[in-house]
């Protein structure tokens, strides 16, 4: 999977540009400040339909304009696609060769993409929501069954706590039956293909971690180690809303589920979170995200576009020429302030940017 051509219409900082990628390594170069990370924030819109680094689509449209427009053509192994996404200040409208999608969950997988930044640090330092965050856009870009079951979970269990929140008790536990059915429903669906993709990560991201690291340390990945079936986790998730209940009633929100669940990282054997030194859980990191480059690979026939937002000023210089092997034979975007301190001769498509421009 390739883009040929991204254009940016009113996006950030950006009033209009067009970036023309090559297929192999993409240097977007430029002091601080200058657009660069706003850019590869555009491509991973297009791949997931959300932004890694705000809340409200609103705060993509540039000071000054009503709506920002995004576009980029893009070869797969099925031919040429034009995805686009306009986005206006409490709407948007998502297309695929110019016909609008209805759904969110119809963009997905059109383009796939990693996006990794020093910020991905919270993938192994912070609680779980990071953790399951990363799992959701994950899975969710190459499986619509997984977003769908996500989608209707979270609107159940939004209905459910708000059921929660009634002073009516006797009413409230005469409706939670059946909420509690749907809910574990969709729950069984969305850990049997969690548990699916961990067993898939674990191996990549140790043998990434090794590679990266000379073997110097080991990264497992912990699961519950759950046998199960989906209707077995069905009536296990069912069972434990059951026991939940009156705990639920008193707190007011659901307290057991997937929306709760996370998962462990291990340096050498010791949880990564709260032991692991800076370097150790950028290195990890970036190691599960390597990992999902072969299992999006793997799942699609093709590797994603992988985006790497100003990485290497973080890395010494032989993780940084481990990960410039690594990503060779993909089509790779990288942002850095000094292209020739970071890159060391790598043949590559530089593109320097500086105010929102395009600059020679």
């Amino acid at each position: 999977m390739r883009i040929q051509k991204l254009t940016l219409h009113n996006f950030r900082n950006y009033e209009d540009e067009t970036f023309l990628f090559s297929d192999g390594l993409n240097v977007l170069a430029g002091r601080n400040a200058q657009g660069k990370t706003n850019c590869a924030e555009a491509v991973y819109y297009l791949c997931t339909g959300s932004s890694l680094r705000i809340r409200h689509d609103r705060q993509l449209i540039r000071h000054g304009t009503d709506c920002a427009k995004i576009s980029a053509v893009l070869s797969s192994r099925y031919g040429s696609v034009t995805l686009g996404a306009a986005i206006y200040e409490n709407r948007r409208e998502l297309t695929v060769n110019g016909n609008r999608v209805a759904r969110a969950v119809d963009f997905l997988g059109n383009m796939t993409s990693v996006f990794f930044s020093p910020g991905e640090l919270r993938l192994v330092q912070d609680g779980p929501d990071e953790r399951r965050r990363f799992l959701n856009l994950s899975i969710s870009q190459t499986s619509r069954e997984y977003c769908s079951a996500l989608l209707r979970y979270q609107k159940i269990l939004d209905q459910r706590n708000n059921l929660l929140k009634e002073r009516d008790v006797a009413m409230v536990e005469e409706t939670l039956s059946v909420w509690d059915e749907q809910l574990a429903k969709y729950a069984a669906r969305i850990i049997l293909k969690r548990r699916e993709y961990l067993a898939m990560l674990s191996p990549l991201a140790q043998e990434a971690h090794a590679f990266l690291t000379d073997g110097g340390e080991t990264l497992s990945l912990g699961s519950d180690g759950r046998k199960e079936t989906a209707e077995e986790i069905e009536e296990r998730v069912f069972a434990e809303l059951c026991a939940a209940r009156e705990r639920d009633l008193r707190l007011g929100f659901t307290s057991v589920g997937p929306h709760r669940d996370d998962v462990r990282i291990l340096i050498d054997g010791q949880e990564a979170r709260g032991y692991s030194s800076q370097g150790q859980a950028r290195t990890a990191a970036l190691s599960m995200k390597l990992a999902e480059v072969e299992i999006f690979r793997a799942l699609s026939g093709e590797p994603p576009v992988l985006i790497l937002d100003d990485v290497m000023s973080e890395l010494d210089l032989p993780r940084r020429k481990k990960l410039l092997s690594k990503v060779e034979g993909l089509q790779c975007i990288l942002t850095c302030t000094h292209a020739e301190r970071v890159l060391y001769g790598a043949t590559c498509n530089k593109i320097f940017i500086k105010g929102g421009k395009i600059v020679k």
